[in-house]
């Protein structure tokens, strides 16, 4: 078990920045999340964060005087992204270790991390956070003697400077590295995307319940898969893009990605980090955004993963909107109105709802029609047996007859090798 480390919040509220009551809660969320406890919160309403102080020179003053009277040095928590001389005159006055917002994500996405993959994404993007900060840090940056070799060479360097080198090489090492594993991934979706399979991606805030909505769907149409994703009530439970198949009663089928959930204000390094992870959310079909809409906060929640997928071009694709954990809230559901469904993932009411929705809008419809194929032709038997729904079977002296209903793409591709005996019309 990690042991729990005491902090303290310190935040400026800007006249500009609505809900920042929200902001110190989800601030303390993810503190949580961290095992850090929060001891108290300092907070200072400015037209903006002072250019090195952050907060105003007086109300530091009294930070560190109260900071002193716990006789504790403990940890400061600030609810901005930083500048290197910020960091650096508050670790000063205050003589304690400083975070940011952004460090406290990131120290949460490495606490998640799981796959080698997000580890890599997770450590550059510190990486890349770290490298112009340096001067921030508390490190010693005395002289180094010069030393033989290329790297160290000449009067010497400034430890600033040889860290800047080091971080620079692992940046490029993990880079390398990455990118096999993304290649990786990107050959299995081309791959999937040549076999015309229909792709949904679930979206939406951290903890809204994305992951409960795949094992959802696996519990109603996949009963006997092992295949369940890991669900838990905590930011950040999934970091690593998972994908799987959902075949309904039909034959149809279609693929669904459960992807890491957004945050206000998600550091750009990790959204940059993570953008080939990201990535499957561009190239799907169609989009559940999975909304919590127990959480008072929902509406922001909703308008922080509207403009991080702007941010990652995938606005364009068409969304359906799921209203997760409606049984918190005393609505009735499940309940269709336009593009939004209310359900519950946990209770498993609204899932069939919802795929008659996915249906609609990506899934092709079935053509019925009564066929005879040929004996020599018998794989197309075995392929219209497995990707199509077959009603009836009957052996023939010209071959096997099918009374089925197929998608028309398999219809038309197939056409000339079968003879047909019902004109095809849509189900």
């Amino acid at each position: 078990m990690r042991e729990r480390i005491q902090a303290f919040i310190l935040a400026v509220e800007l006249p500009e920045r609505p809900g920042f009551a929200s902001e110190i809660e989800e601030l303390r969320g993810l503190a949580e999340a961290c095992h850090i406890e929060i001891a108290e919160v300092w907070t200072q309403k400015l037209e903006r964060p002072h250019r090195t102080h952050y907060l105003g020179a007086g109300k530091l003053q009294e930070v560190a005087a109260a900071l002193t009277a716990a006789g504790d040095e403990g940890t400061v928590i600030a609810n901005d992204e930083l500048t290197p001389s910020q960091i650096r005159t508050l670790e000063a006055e205050l003589d304690c270790r400083v975070l940011d917002r952004t460090m406290l994500i990131l120290e949460l996405f490495a606490l998640r991390a799981r796959t080698r993959e997000a580890q890599l994404q997770v450590r550059i993007a510190e990486l890349q956070y770290r490298l112009p900060r340096l001067a921030g840090m508390r490190d010693s940056l005395g002289r180094q003697g010069g030393g033989n070799g290329l790297i160290n060479r000449g009067s010497g360097e400034t430890k600033l400077e040889l860290d800047r080198r080091k971080i620079l090489t692992q940046i490029d090492s993990m880079q390398s590295e990455l990118e096999k594993l993304v290649h990786r991934r990107q050959v299995q979706r081309k791959q999937r995307q040549k076999r015309g399979v229909p792709v949904v991606a679930l979206v939406g805030y951290t903890n809204a319940g994305k992951s409960s909505l795949l094992n959802a769907l696996l519990s109603e149409y996949e009963p006997a898969s092992e295949k369940q994703v890991m669900a838990k009530d905590m930011l950040f439970a999934t970091l690593e893009t998972s994908v799987r198949r959902i075949e309904l009663p039909d034959r149809q089928h279609f693929l669904v990605t459960d992807t890491v959930g957004f945050v206000s204000r998600l550091p750009h390094h990790l959204v940059k980090a993570f953008r080939s992870t990201l990535e499957e959310l561009t190239e799907a079909d169609l989009l559940i955004h999975v909304v919590d809409c127990a959480n008072p906060e929902h509406e922001q929640q909703i308008d922080v993963t509207k403009e991080t997928l702007r941010e990652l071009g995938a606005d364009h694709i068409p969304v359906v909107y799921a209203y997760n954990k409606a049984d918190q809230t005393g609505t009735d559901y499940p309940l269709i109105e336009d593009d939004i469904l209310y359900l519950s993932a946990r209770a498993g009411k609204g899932i069939r709802e919802l795929v008659q929705m996915i249906r609609e809008r990506v899934l092709e419809p079935y053509m019925a029609c009564e066929i005879t194929i040929p004996f020599e032709e018998g794989s197309l038997v075995s392929y219209f047996n497995e990707h199509a729904l077959v009603h009836e079977t009957r052996y023939e002296p010209e071959g096997t007859r099918l009374k089925l209903s197929c998608s028309a793409a398999d219809y038309v591709r197939y056409r000339e090798r079968f003879a047909v005996h019902d004109a095809a019309h849509q189900d």
